[in-house]
C-alpha cells in the first residue's frame, strides 16, 4: 500500500492526499515533527521536507509536483482525454498555486494588520488572475475547467480550504472581492474531499498555529462572533 509521510497542517501534504482521496487510491499517513525529523526519514527525503510518498514498490518520492504527477500518470487519470496542450494549461495552473502555498502560510503568520496587508499582496494576484479566468467561462462549469473534478481544482483545494477557515474562525476573507473564486471554494468543499485529506484534529492544530496570540488574525478570531464583529471587522474584509 502507499505510504505518506506528513505534518498535519502542510498544504503541500494536503494536495497529494486530496488526489489519494478523489482517485480512491487506499494508503497509509504517518506524521512526523518537523522540529524533530526522524532518521528513516532524512534518508528518503533529501531537503528534509515533507510529503515523501513511498510507492507500492518501495520508492520514496519527493516535492509534491512530482508526486501528484506520478499518481495522475501511474493510476486512472481523473481526465484522461485532455490534449497535450490543455494538460500543460492545467499543469501550469497547479504550480500556480503551490507556488502560493507558502504565501499563504506567512500572510496568516502576521504579527499586525499592515503585514497581513503586505504578505497578501502576492497571493490576491493569484486569486484575481483565477477570477479572471472563472470570468470567462462563467457557467460553463462546476469545476475549474471541466465538469468533474481535476488537477487544477485538487492544487488549489488547500489554499480554498485554509481560507475559508480563516474566514469562519477570524472574520478575514481572503477572497473577498472574489466572487466567482468563492463560489469556486464552495463547491470544492461540498465535495468532503477537504475533510477526508486531512487528519481528524487538522483544524485544532492549525488554528493552534496560525490564529494563536501570536497573530493578527488571532486576535480577530476572539471578537469575531461574539457581539465584537463589527469592531474586529473595521477592515472591511469581514464575513
Amino acid at each position: 500500500m502507499i505510504k505518506v509521510v506528513s505534518f498535519k497542517i502542510c498544504p503541500f501534504v494536503q494536495r497529494v492526499t486530496a488526489l489519494l482521496e478523489a482517485k480512491k487510491i487506499p494508503y497509509e499517513i504517518e506524521y512526523i515533527s518537523l522540529k524533530d525529523k526522524p532518521q528513516w526519514f532524512l534518508e528518503i527525503s533529501p531537503h528534509g521536507q515533507v510529503p515523501v510518498l513511498i510507492t507500492e514498490n518501495g520508492q520514496p518520492l519527493f516535492e509534491s509536483d512530482a508526486i501528484v504527477e506520478y499518481l495522475e500518470d501511474a493510476y486512472p487519470a481523473l481526465a484522461p482525454d485532455l490534449s497535450p496542450e490543455q494538460r500543460a494549461v492545467n499543469r501550469a495552473w497547479s504550480y500556480l498555486a503551490s507556488k502560493n502555498y507558502l504565501v499563504q502560510c506567512s500572510a496568516q503568520r502576521s504579527a499586525d494588520k499592515a503585514t497581513l496587508s503586505e504578505r497578501s499582496q502576492k497571493l490576491e494576484k493569484a486569486f484575481a488572475a483565477v477570477e479572471a479566468v472563472l470570468e470567462q467561462g462563467e457557467g460553463e462549469t462546476p469545476y475549474f475547467n471541466s465538469a468533474t473534478i481535476g488537477m487544477v481544482d485538487i492544487a488549489w483545494l488547500p489554499l480554498l480550504h485554509r481560507a475559508a477557515i480563516i474566514e469562519q474562525r477570524s472574520c478575514h476573507d481572503f477572497l473577498a472581492g472574489y466572487p466567482k473564486v468563492k463560489a469556486w471554494q464552495q463547491t470544492l468543499l461540498a465535495t468532503g474531499l477537504a475533510e477526508l485529506s486531512v487528519s481528524a484534529d487538522f483544524e485544532q492544530a492549525f488554528c493552534d498555529f496560525y490564529l494563536s496570540g501570536e497573530t493578527f488574525l488571532g486576535g480577530r478570531s476572539e471578537s469575531c462572533g461574539d457581539g465584537r464583529a463589527d469592531q474586529a471587522c473595521s477592515s472591511g474584509s469581514c464575513c
